[in-house]
């Protein structure tokens, strides 16, 4: 097992180069550049311009800008473009405010979807399963900022409550339990809209993959022997059924960056995937390549967990 950790890991890390020298051209082949960038001061002189160049290595060749780059990334010196603020402090700090907004979203869409795709499978035809098939493609094919800007509307003029952002204004001198219970309710909203989409596609997963195993003969075998029937679909047909899910489940760290990017525009959220998306309107080039190369570790260590947890979900895998 040992020597198959070892060479995967090195494996990835070779690739996580790779990745990084390509995304780091891509960026900087792209149009404009972040001397082209100054809505304070429009009009910026040639001679303003070299220097900005100059200060940034951005007169230099693009090899030399990647070795620039990974030099004050690993140092922690690397700063941004844009205000010239450490770049992985900034990072870490808006890390943060998405962790929870992760974290709870992908506990509702697991949660959910599991026991309802379940249902569906084992009810295969009901009203339920035909209900649960309906609102899951109604899910998937609406929007999910237009579902977002229904639900803000209906709680402003229902509940008459605020939902942008992550706390009230005027929230910060009252009670420790009050400000947690309002940062609490700023976390729902989002959280739910985030998971609707995700309940919609898994449980769909998880409906197909038990009516395949299902119609089985062990599992026809196991209700032969008398067995109950939820001993039946979740000891021996659902665990068998779960094999897909660990590939599925390898992505889920990705989703800290990218998982709700426009949730987070809309909802006015601090996080990680508005970073980005403001870092790519204002060229800010060390926070672009920083939060890639940062989406693409965790892609790999996502996939990496992944195959250690095939071999603990299947038996009859083993690691080589």
């Amino acid at each position: 097992m040992w020597p198959y950790i070892l060479r995967n890991l090195l494996q990835r890390l070779v690739l996580l180069f790779i990745v990084s020298v390509i995304a780091h051209g891509v960026v900087h082949l792209a149009p404009g550049e972040p001397t082209e960038v100054d809505p304070s001061n429009p009009r910026m002189k040639p001679e303003d311009i070299v220097k900005i160049r100059k200060a940034f290595h951005l007169d230099e060749p693009l090899h030399l800008q990647y070795a620039y780059w990974m030099r004050d990334l690993f140092s922690g010196e690397l700063k941004s473009f844009k205000d010239s603020q450490p770049v992985l402090p900034k990072i870490w700090d808006r890390f943060l405010n998405s962790l929870p907004l992760f974290i709870l979203a992908t506990i509702i869409i697991w949660t959910l979807s599991f026991p309802t795709g379940i249902h569906a499978a084992v009810r295969r035809g009901s009203v339920y399963d035909r209900s649960t098939t309906f609102i899951a493609y109604t899910l998937i094919s609406v929007p999910g900022f237009f579902l977002s800007y229904l639900a803000i509307l209906w709680v402003v003029s229902v509940l008459g409550v605020p939902v942008i952002g992550m706390r009230t204004f005027g929230m910060e001198d009252a009670l420790p339990l009050f400000r947690g219970m309002d940062r609490l309710w700023h976390l729902v909203v989002p959280s739910l809209m985030t998971a609707l989409g995700g309940i919609a596609v898994l449980s769909r997963y998880v409906r197909s993959q038990m009516l395949e195993v299902i119609g089985q003969d062990y599992v026809r075998t196991a209700r032969a022997k008398g067995l109950p029937e939820d001993q039946v679909i979740y000891r021996h047909a659902l665990r068998n059924a779960l094999l897909p899910f660990v590939t599925m489940f390898g992505f889920l760290l990705p989703g800290l960056i990218g998982g709700s990017v426009i949730f987070e525009q809309i909802f006015a959220w601090p996080g990680l995937g508005r970073l980005g998306y403001d870092a790519i309107l204002s060229r800010d080039f060390p926070v672009i390549l920083t939060i890639n190369f940062i989406a693409a570790a965790l892609t790999l260590a996502g996939t990496f967990m992944s195959d250690l947890l095939y071999a603990a979900v299947d038996p009859r895998i083993r690691l080589h």
